[in-house]
């Protein structure tokens, strides 16, 4: 299970956008065994329903220098369920996440993982500002709020409790903690309804008790050297008998 939170800086928006798609330069990348299984956008504002690309062209080119063009949820989704069901359970979560606020783009790729099997994910892109109904050009949408009088500045941030103001570490943390059981219970529900009894947890080894290291995050460049995929297969492999021998012994000894 994973769910991990991004940020986009001004200058990034528009290639990722294309890069999520796999439009452009990325088109090629499903030449490679990689599928594209669904992708939707939603809540643009008019200038850009057709384009929206557009809408992040514009957010690289207004945003101030040091702010965020957009936010990226990368979500894990579960091999047990069919293209159909994972299409269902990532439209249900966006519109529970975002619904009519943002203005979002999301794609479900599926390459192939280490272990030759599928592995599906979403990446779920979307903007801070928040969509208030009023009518702007790419200009003034990504100008700074006027809290006076919305109509002569630009559409408001703030995602989640976030609303402009300063989040603490510990609220950050408490928001992302939030995402992440939401969507445990979200992908859980599906594969119950789905009649399977995988279940995902994203609790850490510690708040789950268990007593095992966390492995050790690789790179991607790491990750494309095939020395590394076959230690960290073979470490993973090991590390599942040990398991089953363990589990083993404890129903054999008293």
């Amino acid at each position: 299970a994973r769910l991990s939170m991004k940020f986009g800086k001004v200058g990034k928006a528009a290639a990722h956008a294309a890069y999520i798609a796999r439009e452009a330069p990325y088109a090629g990348r499903l030449n490679k065994g990689e599928r594209l299984e669904a992708k939707a956008v939603g809540n643009f504002p008019t200038w850009a329903e057709d384009q929206p690309n557009r809408f992040w062209q514009a957010a690289d080119a207004y945003e101030r220098a040091n702010g965020t063009t957009y936010r990226e949820m990368e979500i894990a989704l579960p091999r047990e369920l069919p293209p159909v069901q994972r299409l269902a359970l990532v439209r249900g979560f966006v519109a529970q996440e975002l619904g009519s606020r943002h203005a979002y783009q999301w794609a479900i790729h599926n390459p192939q993982a280490a272990d030759g099997h599928e592995q599906p994910h979403v990446h779920l892109m979307f903007s801070e500002r928040r969509v208030d109904g009023i009518d702007r050009d790419p200009g003034q949408y990504f100008r700074r709020h006027n809290a006076k009088a919305p109509e002569k500045g630009g559409a408001r941030k703030g995602y989640g409790p976030y609303s402009g103001g300063y989040l603490s570490k510990a609220e950050r943390v408490a928001h992302l903690k939030g995402l992440r059981q939401r969507w445990e219970i979200a992908c859980n529900t599906a594969l119950a309804q789905a009649g399977h009894t995988e279940r995902i947890d994203l609790r850490s080894h510690a708040e789950r008790g268990l007593t095992l290291p966390p492995e050790r995050k690789q790179l991607p460049s790491e990750w494309r050297r095939p020395e590394t995929r076959v230690a960290v297969l073979a470490f993973r492999q090991a590390r599942a008998e040990h398991a089953k021998a363990q589990a083993e012994m404890a129903e054999t000894l008293p």
